[in-house]
């Protein structure tokens, strides 16, 4: 998709409605910098307001997404294309978080390992050295549990049992047995029980 063009039409819409970037924004309940930031291509509307924005601007959500108002002999094949790209960038974006968050564990365990290392070099007390490891620890502690809501959000899980694909709860995935990104939860089709594999497709053909 082109931010740029979509942006252009945006504000192409809101004038044409007579709407400034601040009254589209306070319709929408946002900053007007984020109208401005989409107008300007550097950001794309939330999927959660989007609905509420092409209904603001009288457009639908596939003339949002094509940067131009859509005739009726074009419409399926440019919402199969939008929907393509939907799922390429998502796929993009969830490769970029379990990157991150391959980074944020990286970044956690070396004040970890080194707190260790100290510990049991120097000739310390022990509650000294147990403060030390503590305080090497908190990193990690802090960044949990925004590693797991990134495990939750970035793709699917897919079952052992059955092999559907679907986004667990926060819940199950924080309270799961796991080995890196493969996780033993219960399949919320079959019911059963199963080491998942983290995999970044909805479709299985598709990797």
């Amino acid at each position: 998709m082109d931010q740029v063009k979509i942006g252009q039409f945006i504000a192409g819409c809101r004038k044409k409605a007579n709407l400034t970037q601040m009254q589209l924004a306070e319709k929408l309940n946002i900053t007007d910098r984020a109208v401005s930031k989409w107008e300007c291509g550097k950001a794309m509307p939330d999927s959660s307001i989007m609905l509420e924005l092409c209904g603001i601007l009288n457009i639908t959500v596939n003339d949002l997404l094509c940067g131009e108002v859509i005739t009726m002999e074009n419409y399926n094949k440019e919402l199969e294309n939008n929907l393509l790209d939907m799922i390429k960038q998502k796929e993009e974006s969830d490769k970029r978080l379990l990157r991150t968050e391959i980074i944020m564990a990286i970044a956690c365990l070396i004040p970890l390992i080194g707190s260790i290392v100290i510990a049991l070099s120097l000739p310390l007390e022990e509650w000294i050295a147990t403060v030390i490891v503590l305080a090497g620890m908190l990193p990690l502690l802090i960044a949990a549990p925004f590693a797991i809501r990134i495990e939750q959000k970035a793709g699917y899980y897919a079952c052992g049992k059955c092999g559907h694909r679907y986004v667990p709860t926060y819940k199950s995935v924080f309270a799961a047995a796991h080995m890196h990104t493969t996780r033993y939860m219960r399949c919320p089709k079959c019911g059963k029980r199963s080491w998942q594999k983290k995999v970044l497709s909805r479709n299985s053909e598709a990797e």
